[in-house]
């Protein structure tokens, strides 16, 4: 392959299409991804293969749709080694792992981009949520891997695996994401070329309580009112679903604005290396989500895992998406 351009792709966790300031949300601050929107392209119209976390990111990594890659609904065990677990005795008090056995590559046999591109000589490598099964062992080309254990965390207490080793750390979660990835970017930056790097984020997905977030960006929406959000009651079919309901609207969309400020910030320090190894003419820059998420849009609380009713609202299934390429690209 001659002259391949780099990848750096952001994918973050259950950000609606909406959840964006340059998406009409005004409230909502996102300076750093305003600038990568401006610096490339922002479509509007970007829709996920599923409105649930596990089948859209198989969908996104074979390019396949959950009826052909077998993955339907959230994975909720197959991620770790409980008996490992046990024999180190390792405890995570803020998350359990009952639902855990041994791991199970769920994408056993199947061919992903990432595949293709460590068959072209790309170095690939994975900072943060992975959920598509076994998060102890690097995978589908990822010769570098730091991965969320589960498929979810509290923000500040997450389960994080590197060289098959898994730690509880006691620091906020995209904080973490964020440092292993500018590591690895500046690390690839210098002679690992071409690269592929994926960051993925868990926000902001729940929980959105305010302990679990920063409480400088907490603050920054105390006084918030959300004027974007429809505030509707609950939508009377949703009694099957998780609903987090409007009695808690202030909490939700506080938490989960925040989460969402503080995934951006991060964004910026990823953009900090761009700039500062001049890699903007070298890599091609992707942020998506992996699903949507009504936040009270329609009445409901959720994007709709299996078949709760709000699952094909565009709220759910469409996601936001920018991309900033070279000139030459």
């Amino acid at each position: 392959m001659a002259n391949p351009f780099n990848i750096l792709l952001i994918l973050t966790d259950d950000q609606g299409p909406w959840a964006l300031n340059g998406a009409g949300t005004s409230e909502l601050d996102t300076p750093n991804l305003n600038r990568l929107a401006s610096r490339g392209l922002r479509l509007t119209n970007f829709f996920c293969a599923s409105p649930v976390c596990s089948p859209a990111r198989a969908s996104i990594l074979t390019g396949n749709i959950p009826s052909d890659h077998g993955i339907h609904d959230w994975i909720r065990s197959g991620n770790l080694d409980k008996s490992e677990m046990d024999r180190l005795g390792i405890v995570n008090p803020y998350g359990g792992y009952t639902d855990e056995t041994k791991p199970i590559q769920y994408l056993a046999g199947q061919r992903t981009y990432t595949d293709a591109l460590a068959e072209q000589g790309y170095r690939c490598a994975l900072s943060g949520k992975w959920h598509l099964g076994d998060s102890m062992t690097p995978q589908h080309g990822f010769r570098d891997r730091y991965a969320l254990g589960k498929g979810g965390a509290c923000y500040y207490h997450p389960d994080m695996i590197e060289h098959g080793r898994i730690q509880v750390e006691n620091r906020y979660i995209t904080d973490l994401i964020t440092d292993k990835a500018v590591t690895w970017l500046e690390q690839l930056a210098d002679g690992f070329s071409p690269f592929y790097l994926g960051v993925h984020y868990t926000a902001p997905h729940s929980p959105w309580e305010a302990e679990q977030h920063p409480a400088g960006d907490i603050r920054h929406y105390d006084a918030c009112d959300f004027a974007s959000i429809p505030d509707l009651p609950d939508h009377p079919d949703l009694t099957t679903g998780p609903v987090f309901g409007t009695s808690r609207r202030r909490t939700n969309l506080g938490g989960y604005f925040a989460a969402v400020t503080a995934m951006d910030r991060a964004v910026g320090r990823l953009r900090d290396v761009l700039d500062r190894r001049a890699l903007w003419d070298s890599t091609i820059v992707v942020f998506l989500s992996d699903n949507g998420m009504c936040m009270g849009h329609h009445g409901g609380w959720g994007k709709g895992n299996g078949t709760f009713p709000q699952n094909m609202y565009e709220e759910s299934v469409k996601v936001p998406f920018l991309i900033a390429c070279p000139q030459a690209a």
